[in-house]
């Protein structure tokens, strides 16, 4: 029973025929078939369109398994009718074999832990070697600097592993050498931190086999840390307004990041072979056997966009760990503490609230930490900047906010979710994140420049 031809449908529909789509993870192929034909017959012409070893168990859109011996015409099987083929099995045994085989040769993902845990220790002994003086403080540098050496080495096991940490060492040393008391050159110095991350960053993805996506991450992150910090220093702006601008990315970039980390390869998202078989005005029957996509690379696909949005969130927390008590320190102008407690209030929620739309608990609970703090220090810069008065006000508005967070905390969980939710939700940050560029203005001092230069005559 051969497929028919596109020239061949019409004389086959007029007599009676079946005009059915089977979909199947080895692609999607329109038959048309007698309307006595079994549903036995249409397992092996799909199998024979696609280059499958064996017909595969159709379903209905029910999801119900029609019988191989039982007609099309008799389970209610017209025209214009979607069936399901299931995937081979065993290709997904062969698959799974695979993988049982390869997962043991690789590092545990408890190094991971121990990963995280060696870059907390390096940014303390950062923070520590740049309060130390002397020769205590070159001895901190080079200790860190021989970490990130040691991390960059291509051997062994956990080659990999190391490769992720070997930058916050590379930074950290960078940042205790050339870190000074005077706090205008502060952002500086995290530009140079930021730099040497990138740099060892860069080695060590050419020298590692298996490069994690955390790499590049950190070569991003250091890099544009970098380029802000030295043309601000170029321009000899205030150190304000580096910590603005990396406050302000930081908040942004925990909603810009998930539509970049997935990377789907371009050959399957789009496949000629595969597009003539889905209408039937260019329904010629196509030889290629290849499946769409495979098993295997769907898995890879999502391991790698997980452990890139994982990466992400540890930089956004890194960056506004850094970032927001330098935008408290150096605002010191009445104009501009205004604009630094707006920013970092309404980079909180931005935060906060993109975090809801993360379906890995990592990187969730990474970015609600990073909220967390630029919340803490965005309540602590207004109660100590603003009036006793307004202080208390501001913590009543806080408990009605919370009493109303808790009615609709208890109206969701009786079952009140919808579209009408989540459409408030993405309107809430959208709003926020506008608050953010705007207060950016007046927390860098720009608004108060302008203001001073000109328009005050």
């Amino acid at each position: 029973m051969p497929t028919q031809t596109a020239d061949a449908v019409e004389p086959a529909l007029a007599a009676g025929g079946l005009a059915v789509t089977v979909h199947g993870t080895a692609g999607v192929v329109d038959i048309v078939v007698p309307s006595d034909a079994h549903a036995s017959d249409l397992a092996r012409e799909y199998a024979t369109a696609v280059g499958l070893p064996a017909p595969p168990v159709l379903r209905d859109r029910r999801g119900d398994v029609l019988v191989p011996d039982v007609s099309l015409a008799s389970r209610g099987v017209s025209s214009g009718a979607l069936l399901a083929a299931d995937s081979p099995p065993t290709q997904a045994y062969a698959r799974r074999e695979v993988v049982q085989t390869i997962a043991p040769t690789r590092a545990g993902s408890f190094s991971f832990f121990w990963g995280g845990l060696a870059a907390l220790l390096a940014v303390a002994a950062a923070g520590f070697g740049a309060q130390a003086d002397g020769w205590q403080q070159t001895a901190v540098g080079a200790l860190l600097g021989l970490g990130a050496l040691i991390g960059i080495v291509p051997a062994g096991a956990y080659a990999a592993r190391r490769a992720i940490v070997a930058p916050a060492f590379a930074a950290g040393a960078a940042f205790v050498l050339t870190v000074d008391p005077v706090p205008e050159t502060l952002p500086i110095a995290v530009g140079v931190a930021g730099l040497s991350a990138a740099v060892v960053a860069t080695i060590s993805r050419s020298l590692v086999d298996d490069v994690d996506p955390a790499l590049k991450v950190w070569t991003m992150t250091g890099a544009a840390v970098f380029v802000v910090t030295a043309l601000c220093a170029l321009v000899g702006t205030s150190p304000q307004v580096p910590w603005s601008i990396m406050f302000a990315a930081a908040a942004l970039a925990a909603r810009i990041v998930p539509s970049y980390a997935v990377d789907v390869p371009d050959s399957y998202l789009l496949d000629v072979s595969k597009l003539s078989v889905t209408a039937w005005s260019a329904r010629a029957k196509t030889t290629s056997s290849t499946s769409t996509v495979p098993f295997g690379e769907v898995t890879q696909v999502a391991e790698r966009g997980a452990r890139t949005l994982a990466a992400a969130a540890w930089a956004v927390l890194g960056v506004v760990a850094v970032s927001a008590p330098g935008v408290v320190a150096t605002a010191t102008a009445p104009v501009d503490r205004i604009g630094a407690w707006v920013i970092l209030l309404a980079g909180a929620f931005v935060i906060l609230l993109a975090a809801r739309s993360y379906r890995y608990w990592l990187p969730r609970g990474v970015l609600r930490v990073a909220g967390i703090i630029a919340l803490a220090v965005g309540v602590r810069a207004f109660v100590g900047w603003a009036d006793p008065e307004l202080v208390s006000w501001f913590g009543l508005g806080v408990v009605v906010i919370g009493c109303a967070v808790i009615v609709a905390a208890i109206a969701t969980g009786r079952g009140w979710r919808s579209a009408k939710w989540a459409a408030r939700a993405d309107w809430s940050e959208s709003l926020c994140g506008a608050a953010v560029i705007a207060s950016f203005v007046v927390s860098s001092g720009f608004f108060r420049h302008l203001w001073e230069s000109g328009f005050n005559g």
